[in-house]
């Protein structure tokens, strides 16, 4: 027996993997290109470990080069039910009615040079008793380029501008709220864009934001490889790499401590390696 999905789920779920498939080729092509021949090897999982994966299950993908020095890209499709707590927290969902169906994208990116920003980018769409897309990607810069930074945020407002003329400012807003570590007073990055809970009352607006998503994925696919031969081959000096250890130390308590997806998975049944693929190989606290 497998997870069973309608036509909207199905359309999610193979463009998530596609997006997947290209992100993954596009990251051996840079680790060629630097005479690495790490390839990303991937792993699947079912969800709670049920070999009939009733509930779905998952890939990940992860590869440790000479650019990346850890990158894992996984996707997920899982249905269930949420435990009464957890329900409580979730958009559409309670007592009355826990179930839940999820697929999605999730990339968390570290790399062997300081000067190479971190990045993380995550689209997902999710059904209970309401159904919506939700995701994005954000920078994070151990050594902050400017011109990196606005290049970042012209393609991602770039994607977002023919969807809404609010879009950007909004989703660009809720993510400089949402990637902030409270018992820093620090910002995790340079920012990005976060969106959740774009609703699909209707196939019109499945159809509107889904569109929006794939948006976000290319641009992302777009931007990022950009910024990577842009920075690979800068020299870096052990002050610099102590500077890069010192920074994954803080982007690891976000993850830890008020990441949602972290929450969702462990919560939710998940592949332990798969949810904390996001944390760096290495981190400092000094």
């Amino acid at each position: 027996m497998t997870l069973k999905l309608d036509d909207a789920q199905t359309a999610a779920r193979a463009w998530f993997e596609s997006l997947r498939d290209r992100i993954c080729a596009a990251f051996e092509a840079i680790e060629a290109e630097a005479g690495s021949d790490a390839r990303f090897g991937y792993t699947p999982w079912n969800r709670d470990g049920d070999p009939a994966a009733a509930g779905g299950g998952g890939v990940q993908g992860l590869m440790k080069g000479k650019v990346f020095e850890k990158v894992g890209v996984n996707v997920s499709t899982v249905g269930g039910a949420f435990s009464p707590e957890f329900a409580k927290t979730i958009h559409g969902a309670g007592e009355e009615n826990p179930g839940f169906f999820a697929t999605g994208i999730s990339l968390v990116a570290h790399m062997a040079n300081p000067h190479v920003p971190a990045v993380h980018m995550n689209t997902r769409y999710l059904t209970t008793t309401k159904r919506w897309f939700g995701g994005g990607a954000d920078l994070n810069p151990p050594i902050p380029y400017d011109e990196d930074t606005a290049a970042f945020h012209a393609r991602l407002k770039a994607a977002c501008d023919p969807h809404g003329a609010d879009y950007h400012d909004r989703f660009k807003a809720w993510a400089d709220d949402y990637f902030w570590i409270p018992h820093r007073n620090v910002h995790r990055g340079v920012g990005g864009i976060f969106y959740d809970h774009l609703e699909c009352a209707d196939d019109a607006g499945f159809d509107a934001n889904f569109a929006f998503t794939r948006d976000v994925g290319e641009a992302f696919l777009d931007i990022f490889p950009k910024i990577v031969r842009a920075r690979m081959g800068i020299a870096a000096s052990d002050e610099d790499r102590r500077a890069m250890l010192n920074f994954r130390g803080r982007y690891a308590e976000f993850n830890l401590v008020y990441d949602r997806g972290t929450a969702f998975g462990l919560k939710t049944g998940g592949n332990i390696d798969a949810i904390l693929m996001s944390l760096p190989p290495t981190a400092t606290w000094e």
